[in-house]
């Protein structure tokens, strides 16, 4: 499950927790990420997605400027509500691929994830 952004700075200090009382740590996570990058601390596998670098920073600027538009309420409302609907879409589609990688999810089989 994508967990980039804050929810990935938030998990990283409980996966630090978990290598450093001995835990083998393996994180998934796509090619592309804002926040995501190899560590010492855990195995990082990664997978192909749906978009570029380039791609993911222009939606995620796009929608962070839609948060502090000037507009009515409604209008201001359904244009998060798309660049939700768009990011929540990159979402699942990251998921697929990443159960689409024939390479990695024999990985984790092997190592009875």
């Amino acid at each position: 499950v994508p967990v980039d952004g804050s929810h990935w700075l938030s998990m990283r200090e409980a996966l630090d927790m978990l290598q450093q009382r001995g835990h083998e740590v393996v994180v998934v996570a796509p090619e592309v990420t804002m926040h995501i990058k190899p560590s010492k601390n855990f195995v990082m596998k990664k997978h192909s997605g749906p978009i570029t670098q380039e791609e993911m920073e222009r939606d995620f600027k796009a929608f962070l400027y839609s948060l502090f538009e000037e507009g009515s309420f409604l209008e201001r409302f359904f244009k998060v509500y798309e660049h939700m609907k768009r990011l929540n879409n990159l979402a699942v589609s990251s998921c697929e691929h990443l159960l689409q990688s024939k390479k990695l999810m024999s990985y984790l089989e092997e190592g009875k994830f």
